[in-house]
Formats: C-alpha cells, structure tokens, sequence
C-alpha cells in the first residue's frame, strides 16, 4: 500500500517538457543561471578573502583592500552603472520565465526626480529587480529619460566582487546619505526605487496575501520631502506567488523563533520553497508565475530641508490611499478576487 502511495505521489508529479521550444527553454536557462550561479558564487564572494589569506595570495588581496578603500564611499553615491551589463538580453528571458511585466499609468517628467515605493517586498523583490535593477522589462523604453536606482541594504557591498556586481547594475545603499546623494544631484530624471516593508514584511509573504508592513514606515517620505523627489506607489500582483512559504502564523513558534532572530540581525528567515528545474513539484527555483508590475501615478511634493513630523503623517497617509486606491483599479485585472483588501500593518 505505501509503495503505491509513493508511486502515485511520483505519477502526480509534473514534469518539464525537455523539447518544448528554444523560447522556454532559454528562460528556464536564465533563472538556473541566477538562483544557482550566481547565490553561490556571491557566497563564495563573502568568503574569498579568507581563502586568499590562507592560501598567501597577499599581492592580490592587498590590491583589492586598497580598491576597496579607495571605492569603499561609492555605494552611497550612485554607484557606477553599467548600461551595458543591464542591457544583458539574459535579463528579458529572466522576465520571460514568470512572465514579468512593467505597466506605467502616469507618464514621468525626466525634468523631475522620483522616489518609487515598491510593494510587497516578497521574498526577495523578484518584480523590482526584474523591471528596475536590470532592463529585463523595457523600462528604458516605457519611461524614457527616467534613470533608476533600486536600494539594498548595506550589506550586499561587504563581499569582494560581488560589490562590483551590484555597483554596476546601479544599486545603491538604502541609507539616507545615498538616498539624498542622488535624489539632490543636479542630474534630473532620477528615480530611486525602495522595496518598503524589509524583512517583517518578508515573513508575510505567502501566496495570495496582500498584507503590507506600512502603517509606520514612514522614512522614505521624509527623504522624499526633503529632495522634492515625487512620491511614485507601486503595486506588484504576483510578488508574493513566486514562492511558498511555511506556515508562519503570529504566534506560532516558528513566528517567533524568526522574529527573535530578526531583532537580532535585521534580516529574517523566511522558509521557502519553490519548484525544480526537471520538476515542478519542489525546489529552490521561483515559481513561474505572472507577476504585473503596476507603477501609479505621481504624487507630486515640495521640497522641505526639516518638514514637521505632521506633514509627514499627512503625505504618508495620502500615500496610502493612493496605493489602495491602485491594487483596487488593477486587481481584478491581475487575478486578484473582488473581495480581497489591501491590509496595512
């Protein structure tokens, strides 16, 4: 009896069409490219200047250290973007392979500066890489003008090579020295893009849910007052469907295990799988599932050096209203149920 149980749970696996064509293939091809290259490599990356200490490699470990001091300002300045590794044709099959799709409701001013708020954060912002980090939605074309610079957190610049990786896809350090740093610039038709709720938000990232670590963030609108940067909402239907996360429950023990390891590291732990590459049962790989990517209209600020703790309150909460007001026009469209709220926590 259990071995035809395992039989059938074999036989009710879906499998991978391996001769489906060259269009699907590449796709599946680049995702394997980035979630099994590329994590590795970047841990690798954390570790190799230990291997190169063990292993007496002091000539090159000494020039990295002394461009790395000399580099060490540049993720709070911009970074050094490379047009021409955004541009990969790698980052298109990638978007292929959801789909992932960038669609615009406002037209952007490329004689103004912007600061999009991303939401939900997801696992990792597979959308805000996919249409902002890289080129792999067109972004270049459906907002002309408009240069962009998503955030990560501070740490994704300690690693050698990896560092360069990232500067040069153009993200930048989500602290508010770098924020200022570009929004300020006199180069206009910036657009720094934050993927808001971080690592609490994460832990709510189950399929279906649209539950938004919000009602207090409130930073990314002071730096948006401060540089006059307009305040752009966007919603990404599908963000929360490329994995499945454990049950996680507030409360339960493993919400509060990942909690307490939250408050100690800043990072949590969410428990996720995803589906294979031969296989579509279990695995590491994302699922390939839409995700829309659906930027608002702007909602245009003045800049104030100190603005009062009020006027934050009040634009945060027009923010608000405008991000709901967006998931209600769209969500129909994108597989949402009628029925369904944005809740913000």
């Amino acid at each position: 009896m259990l071995n035809y149980q395992i039989h059938r749970k074999i036989a009710d696996i879906k499998w991978v069409n391996i001769f489906s064509p060259w269009s699907r293939q590449r796709a599946y091809l680049s995702v394997l490219f980035w979630f099994v290259l590329i994590y590795p490599l970047c841990c690798v990356c954390q570790i190799a200047p230990l291997f190169f200490f063990v292993t007496g490699q002091w000539i090159f470990l000494s020039f990295y250290a002394a461009w790395y001091y000399y580099d060490r300002n540049t993720p709070k300045r911009g970074g050094y973007r490379d047009n021409w590794f955004r541009r990969w044709r790698l980052h298109k099959w990638f978007a292929d392979y959801f789909p992932i799709r960038l669609h615009k409701t406002a037209e952007l001013d490329e004689k103004q500066n912007y600061l999009f708020g991303y939401h939900p954060h997801g696992i990792i912002g597979i959308g805000a890489w996919s249409c902002f980090g890289v080129n792999g939605c067109n972004v270049s074309k459906i907002f002309k003008g408009i240069r962009f610079s998503v955030c990560t957190l501070p740490g994704n610049f300690t690693a050698m090579i990896r560092r360069e990786i990232f500067l040069s896809i153009g993200l930048i350090e989500s602290s508010k020295e770098s924020i200022e740093y570009v929004l300020n610039s006199e180069e206009k038709g910036r657009a720094v893009v934050i993927v808001i709720g971080g690592a609490a938000e994460a832990l709510n990232a189950h399929p279906g849910m649209h539950t938004l670590t919000l009602a207090n963030r409130k930073g990314f609108v002071r730096e948006a007052l401060k540089t006059g940067a307009h305040l752009v909402p966007v919603y990404a239907f599908g963000e929360n469907d490329v994995y499945k996360q454990i049950d996680n429950p507030v409360g339960s023990v493993l919400r509060q295990v990942q909690e307490w390891g939250k408050s100690k590291t800043g990072i949590s732990i969410p428990l996720i799988y995803g589906r294979g590459y031969f296989q579509m049962a279990l695995g590491l790989l994302p699922i390939n599932t839409p995700v829309n990517v659906v930027v608002g209209k702007p909602i245009a600020l003045e800049k104030v050096e100190n603005p009062e703790q009020s006027l934050v309150d009040e634009i945060h909460q027009r923010y608000m209203m405008e991000l709901q007001e967006l998931f209600e026009e769209h969500k129909e469209k994108y597989g949402v149920a009628k029925d369904v709220k944005l809740i913000f926590e």
